[in-house]
């Protein structure tokens, strides 16, 4: 941890100080996954590349802004979601906010329809149409839950580090992360229902 806070303050004293090639070093470090978010969140390279550019355009404006007490990479996550839900809202204006209560939180639910699949092979899962099928059901969620699963399941991120991100609590990303995970496996349960009934 101390090496990671000693690596961390002397980037920012770097790129505080003008140098390119440091900056150059993070977002080559860093691009994958931004890159990655922002496909998953708006479901279009194009788009996503733009995310991309504008993610970092703007850290490179604001380094004196950042603290240093987030991750370097919890920052650009941070600044990444925003770019990435701008973008959603001036698509589709009627989006409602991100920092409006989910109704997923605040709503009694339906019973949800889940078939279980715990018994089929693991390949199943892993195929490249099982993986098709789950990035289709990760597109069809709302947007306050799809960033949850994208930032938690996906890219890995700690629940302290997505309430971060996302500047919302660690029980809403616990939340929002649990209905994330019913409403994928409701909307699986119909392809992988067919699979048991085949075996």
């Amino acid at each position: 941890m101390s090496d990671d806070k000693s690596q961390i303050s002397y980037s920012l004293e770097a790129l505080r100080e003008g140098d390119r090639a440091e900056f150059a070093r993070i977002v080559e470090e860093y691009s994958p996954m931004i890159y990655r978010l922002g496909l998953k969140m708006l479901n279009n390279p194009q788009d996503a590349e733009d995310i991309l550019q504008e993610t970092f355009i703007k850290a490179y404006k604001n380094i004196n802004k950042f603290d240093g007490r987030s991750s370097v990479s919890t920052w650009l996550y941070r600044i990444a979601t925003n770019e990435a839900l701008m973008s959603i809202r001036k698509k589709r204006p009627e989006t409602v906010s991100f920092d409006m209560p989910s109704i997923y939180e605040t709503e009694p639910q339906e019973p949800l329809q889940i078939i279980d699949w715990c018994c089929l092979p693991e390949e199943e899962y892993l195929s490249a149409e099982g993986r098709l099928r789950l990035d289709q059901a990760a597109e069809r969620l709302p947007e306050s839950l799809r960033i949850v699963f994208v930032l938690r399941d996906i890219e890995g991120l700690s629940t302290r580090e997505t309430a971060e991100v996302l500047n919302i609590s660690e029980m809403a990303v616990k939340t929002r992360l649990s209905r994330a995970r019913l409403r994928l496996r409701e909307d699986l349960s119909q392809y992988y229902g067919k699979l048991v009934e085949k075996g």
